[in-house]
């Protein structure tokens, strides 16, 4: 504070003190008149002097805030000026009123007042009027817009050093990849040394000079397998590509009876480096357990696909199936009962293996059930022919009777599905940490992670073939009655579309071994006939169909016309039966509300990732998802979907 505001500062405590003076000399001068007026004249003379004091103060005061105010206003205006960041007043329609020189720097022009900000900066269009930050490119520069909408004030910060430092990071982040040669046992069977040497060197070559393209490091682990490691832009640039190495190295050995194919497991995004590790080889898992031929890429908590465009190779051996059905067997012997479930809605398959598994348990002396709530029209006749089996149909449960029978040394065995929201009764897999998972699907993102046995193998037709191949494993002379051999066939006949679709060798063998055991195919025929409503209202729903693509069927029902899901999962199989058509897709409306989408291929469409970007899954051939909406806006995503893939690389092999 300046000295002369300490020094001349006056208040009413001068007045007071001129009061107090004035009444003394009153009282003097009535004691003593000549010693009052003297008194009373220096008094009149103290006032006086207080008076132009003051008022040389007040002058003073005034020309030093005069001078300050205007110091202030000039250094203001001057930091406002110069400083390093922009400022921008805007009005209610988010229109410039005012900017600091910086704005006008940056965009290269005197003035912008009347500008809109969108016209600005583009980015604001998608971006709401609320208090927060957003970034915005400006040619090569990226900026920090802070919004402060009370006060309708922009600030503009230049971030272009600190943005491109965190790209760099995130670009560097560390990624491990995995690459496995899917088939090479089998592609080598019946070749020389010197052969089998020539086409390894062949596909290692390849996965080499793909990998210096990339500039990838590679290492070799064993004679299928690789290991990768390179960083996260280099990663971005293989999604891009969509991994083109699986193309190359299967039409380089196409000459092969076998293509060669490959199976890629790429992680990035973890914490810790041990955790990338890990995904990397989940990553690979699922691929393979997708049917092999394709490249999973987790990066984060986003999990994408690309390739698995070929059917999965069926595999020659069956160490496999003898391995897992040993294992099976010491874990049924070692459970106090069983509880065995299929998926929601159940199917031939689902109940079929169901009922092969229910035999496995009770050959070992064990108590098993399965777990039933309520019968569809595909399962309708088979549940006929059980019922007159009264020893089978009471081994048949609801989810409440389950539930009251788990125990902690219950063994739960789930059939003919992977996902745990897709079981009928999720609960009950939280009662029991002892697991077995028994599927021919092709492994999706959704998984039963705590189970102590998979047996996953997308080769299969069915997971009926799977389990009458294990029931021979588990116990060597046993014997099926005719119900159960017939529900196990059916399965694999209803699956494979009575052995047209998906079959291979081990198909017809296990088909063979049921009907050595007395499966009744008149049976089967029976539980297959059509009712002529349903053949009626599957001819209402294909004639609605129209072709996308040239080769693409798109069926969709009328609104409001509810059909089972079964009735349209074989609208698509009879779309495929028409000329020209290489895949096919019917919406319609389910009896419980939701809106059913039946997807089907003859192998040339990967029709499982064309559902599973609507949220369903499936196999390459063989699919299906169920949404919420109408069929028209149900059909509009599918062809969004359909156009998305046939943009990014193509629609067909």
């Amino acid at each position: 504070m300046p000295k002369f505001l300490v020094t001349r500062w006056h208040g009413m405590h001068h007045i007071a003190a001129l009061a107090v003076l004035l009444i003394l000399s009153a009282v003097l001068a009535w004691f003593e008149l000549l010693a009052g007026l003297a008194g009373f004249v220096l008094t009149i003379g103290v006032g006086v002097y207080s008076f132009l004091a003051e008022r040389a103060f007040r002058k003073d005061l005034k020309t030093y805030l005069g001078t300050l105010s205007y110091r202030v206003k000039k250094g203001g205006n001057d930091v406002i000026s110069e400083l390093p960041f922009g400022i921008i007043l805007y009005n209610e329609e988010r229109t410039v009123e005012w900017h600091n020189p910086y704005i006008s720097q940056l965009l290269e022009r005197e003035s912008l007042i009347g500008v809109p900000l969108t016209e600005m900066f583009p980015t604001l269009q998608h971006a709401k009027d609320r208090e927060g930050t957003v970034e915005a490119a400006v040619g090569s520069h990226m900026y920090q817009l802070i919004f402060r909408p009370k006060e309708r004030i922009l600030y503009v910060k230049n971030v272009t050093d600190l943005w491109q430092l965190s790209r760099k990071y995130e670009d560097e982040k560390l990624s491990l990849g995995v690459v496995m040669i899917d088939n090479l046992e089998e592609v080598t069977q019946g070749l020389d040394d010197h052969q089998r040497g020539t086409l390894l060197s062949k596909v290692t070559t390849e996965i080499t000079e793909w990998a210096q393209k990339y500039k990838i490091y590679i290492k070799r682990l064993t004679s299928d397998r690789f290991l990768l490691i390179t960083d996260h832009k280099t990663l971005r640039q293989l999604e891009q590509s969509r991994f083109d190495i699986l193309d190359e190295v299967r039409e380089m050995t196409g000459e092969q009876k076998i293509p060669v194919t490959l199976s890629i497991g790429f992680a990035a995004g973890a914490e810790h480096i041990i955790e990338i590790g890990q995904w990397a080889h989940s990553s690979l898992d699922i691929a393979l357990g997708r049917g092999g031929d394709q490249a999973a890429v987790k990066v984060g908590s986003r999990q994408s696909f690309y390739g698995g465009k070929t059917n999965a190779v069926e595999k020659r051996t069956r160490v496999r199936a003898r391995v897992v059905a040993h294992a099976l067997r010491d874990l049924l012997k070692e459970s106090h009962n069983v509880m065995i479930m299929g998926h929601k809605l159940p199917d031939m398959d689902a109940v079929g293996s169901a009922i092969g598994v229910l035999k496995a348990a009770q050959v070992l002396g064990k108590e098993a059930y399965i777990v039933l709530e309520g019968i569809n029209p595909s399962i309708e006749k088979m549940m006929e022919l059980i019922r007159e089996d009264e020893k089978l149909s009471k081994r048949f449960i609801l989810p409440e009777q389950a539930l009251a029978l788990m125990t902690p040394q219950t063994l739960a065995i789930v059939v003919d599905t992977h996902k745990a929201s897709m079981v009928k009764e999720p609960k009950l897999l939280t009662l029991t940490d002892r697991i077995v998972v028994i599927d021919h699907h092709r492994r999706g993102e959704e998984f039963i992670s705590n189970a102590i046995l998979v047996y996953l193998e997308p080769y299969a037709s069915s997971t009926c073939e799977l389990v009458t191949e294990l029931l021979q494993y588990i116990h060597e002379r046993i014997s099926l009655d005719v119900r159960e051999a017939t529900s196990l066939l059916a399965g694999i006949t209803v699956d494979t579309k009575s052995f047209s679709n998906r079959t291979g060798a081990r198909t017809f063998e296990a088909a063979s071994f049921l009907r050595r055991c007395g499966a009744d195919t008149v049976l089967i025929q029976r539980m297959m006939q059509e009712d002529l409503d349903e053949y009626v209202s599957k001819a209402e729903i294909i004639k609605h169909a129209q072709v996308v693509y040239d080769h693409v069927a798109i069926a969709v029902a009328e609104r409001g016309k509810k059909n089972p899901q079964l009735l349209i999962a074989q609208s698509a199989d009879t779309l495929l039966h028409m000329t020209d058509i290489l895949a096919s897709f019917v919406i319609s409306e389910r009896p419980d509300g939701l809106i059913g989408v039946s997807a089907r291929s003859l192998g040339g469409m990967n029709v499982q990732v064309v559902m599973e970007r609507l949220g369903g899954g499936g196999h390459l051939t063989n699919a299906a998802a169920q949404l919420e909406g109408t069929v028209e806006e149900v059909a509009a995503k599918l062809k969004v979907v359909l156009e998305q893939i046939e943009s990014e690389e193509g629609l067909f092999e």
